[in-house]
């Protein structure tokens, strides 16, 4: 296999992962995770949502979040804006990169945002126009876009369509979110392919979360593809709070130690990153789904680790 000599890592957990949390974590405590995973080596990290506090209280710290963070240089730090007034706060807030997002299927995003998918992307088109004339960097997320608890499989001329609209809209990079862990490594070969004449020189981000336990192997398959962006969460955190089954993301320790073992560079320190993780349980007061903090790198000395 012809692999590349690295990928870029994107975190979500501070996001992804503490919006679905059933305790709200202290804003320290956020500010004390993001900081170590870009001392870790993690230079992209989505710290947030400037979501309605009432909507997702477990964020209603958005702003507080943002001013606290101590910048690294290097690192891009990001947040997601799902409307006008979002992308405002966000702005005040002083970020430079922001995210928007919309399901492929109709009747997640109703769910979700309770708004349709035409109704979404109008929405964008304005924010899309304010969010360039700001010099922000924009990500466009396509949720459900391999599958739909609700709905079914979905095609991948519904994600084209989206995506199409996102690039018209001026985005720098998609990201393809597997949110209900319905996908597996023939359909995203087959995603990936069909998107490609589509994405021209717009980068491609892989989402997926690990439902059913295929998450790495996805990601496998997209490298094949040749994709090389992948977002991921510490410790497994992470959810939809429209979803009945979504459950966590792909555990970033796990993804990198499997990276690392394969060759494969992304810049990141695994011990450090697994003591991001065994923090990320400390805060959260609960065992997450990663599996290395419980097992330790591999070591191939023939020593049992130090757990």
């Amino acid at each position: 296999m012809n692999f590349p000599k690295s990928v870029t890592i994107v975190e979500v957990g501070p996001r992804d992962g503490f919006q679905s949390e059933p305790l709200f974590v202290a804003t320290d405590k956020k500010v004390e995770l993001i900081e170590r995973l870009s001392e870790a080596g993690v230079k992209r990290i989505e710290i947030t949502s400037f979501v309605s506090p009432e909507a997702v209280p477990q964020l209603s710290d958005s702003e507080l979040v943002a001013a606290r963070l101590p910048k690294k240089p290097g690192t891009s730090y990001s947040a997601l804006t799902p409307n006008l007034r979002g992308l405002e706060r966000a702005i005040r807030a002083g970020m430079a990169d922001i995210a928007l997002f919309v399901s492929a299927s109709e009747t997640h995003n109703q769910k979700n945002v309770r708004m349709s998918i035409e109704e979404s992307l109008r929405a964008f088109r304005q924010m899309a126009r304010k969010a360039l004339n700001g010099g922000l960097r924009m990500r466009g997320y396509v949720a459900t876009a391999f599958g739909c608890e609700y709905e079914g499989r979905v095609l991948p001329k519904q994600v084209e369509r989206i995506v199409t609209e996102y690039i018209a809209m001026g985005i720098s990079e998609v990201s393809l979110g597997d949110t209900t862990g319905m996908a597996n490594p023939l359909a995203v070969r087959e995603m990936i392919r069909s998107l490609k004449p589509v994405l021209g020189q717009t980068a491609l981000a892989l989402h997926f979360h690990d439902t059913r336990g295929t998450g790495i192997a996805n990601v496998l398959a997209a490298i094949e593809e040749g994709a090389q962006i992948f977002d991921c969460s510490i410790g497994g955190l992470g959810g939809c709070p429209a979803s009945r089954t979504s459950s966590g993301n792909i555990a970033t320790e796990d993804l990198v130690g499997m990276l690392h073992e394969m060759g494969i560079d992304t810049g990141i320190d695994l011990d450090a990153l697994i003591e991001c993780a065994r923090y990320a349980a400390r805060i959260t007061g609960r065992q997450l789904p990663g599996r290395l903090p419980n097992a330790g790198r591999i070591n191939w000395n023939g020593t049992a680790p130090d757990l």
